[in-house]
């Protein structure tokens, strides 16, 4: 018997869990642009996902047919080494209450998303997903990455076990509307963002960036990875993970110089080498995601311009 098709259900009830972060919020995005008129969308006051008794509830309450899981306790480098119990206790709270109730409450399909650091630190690159669990873990992230391993390897036990249509998704550095700006706990991206920013807004000579700026990585936008979501939801249901990246790398240094075009800091760029680097290359291989038919649409100094604005009209404007 051949699944119903996701696209061709738009008053289905979808959940959206974490529908305000820079994920979520860009697949409910596209799941409005593409005619989804039934989403159900619960803040974390409304609903605490960590809770097992809450989320049970709340899945046998309003029985949706499909799940996107993109609710997780996110940082990068500073905030991972700072809070390694929260990374690790948090997630697998979040994935293992509502995965389970997911699937004891009839979902059709549910898919979950990970990230790009669940691979090994020194994985073949680009890095196929074949290499999961193949050798050790870059340690400044690895309670972050336990997390979503166990995730995937949730779903993949579900559909052993119960031939339950849950897929997982590895999404590579993302960025754009709704990320996370703080000053500590922010990703490298917006970080360098809101650094040149307030170096712009100060008349400062030069900015610090951490490390060397010789690292690789690939960057997504937010909203390539919302048509990704919704490409696996229609046309993926696979027992492997699928890698979602852009193909495109760029060292930290060129990215660097590339936010500080696009905010207008005219001062100059210092490295600071005492700094972690963290994974020296992460490029994804997202040639089984490309063999299906997706590919992405939005380039990075185009990307960077949109989140900018936004930056400016969502973060600066309500600081003033």
């Amino acid at each position: 018997m051949k699944p119903d098709s996701f696209m061709s259900e738009k008053s289905a009830k979808i959940f959206v869990a974490g529908h305000r972060g820079l994920v979520g919020s860009a697949i409910v995005r596209k799941l409005q642009e593409s005619g989804f008129t039934n989403l159900i969308l619960r803040t974390h006051s409304d609903l605490d996902l960590t809770n097992q008794a809450d989320v049970e509830t709340f899945f046998s309450t309003e029985k949706p047919a499909y799940v996107i899981l993109a609710a997780a306790k996110v940082g990068g480098i500073h905030a991972n080494n700072t809070y390694p119990a929260d990374f690790i206790a948090v997630n697998l709270q979040i994935q293992t209450n509502v995965i389970h109730s997911a699937y004891t409450n009839g979902v059709k399909k549910l898919l979950f998303l990970g990230s790009s650091c669940i691979y090994p630190k020194f994985a073949p690159q680009p890095i196929p997903e074949s290499a999961l669990l193949t050798g050790p873990l870059e340690p400044t992230n690895e309670w972050y990455a336990i997390a979503k391993i166990a995730g995937i390897k949730m779903c993949q036990a579900y559909r052993i076990q119960h031939q339950w249509d849950a897929i997982s998704g590895m999404p590579t550095n993302l960025y754009g509307p709704n990320d996370n700006f703080h000053p500590e706990n922010s990703h490298v991206l917006p970080a360098l963002m809101r650094r040149f920013h307030e170096a712009k807004a100060n008349d400062a000579e030069e900015v610090v960036v951490w490390g060397s700026g010789s690292p690789l990585r690939e960057f997504l936008h937010a909203d390539d990875l919302a048509d990704a979501c919704v490409f696996l939801m229609e046309r993926y249901s696979g027992f492997e993970h699928v890698n979602v990246g852009s193909g495109v790398e760029v060292t930290i240094k060129e990215l660097a110089e590339l936010v500080k075009e696009v905010v207008g800091f005219e001062g100059k760029l210092v490295w600071d080498c005492t700094k972690p680097d963290g994974t020296p290359r992460k490029l994804m291989d997202s040639s089984k995601l490309a063999s299906l038919g997706w590919t992405p649409k939005v380039s990075i100094r185009d990307g960077l311009r949109q989140t900018y604005d936004w930056y400016l009209e969502n973060v600066v404007q309500k600081q003033q």
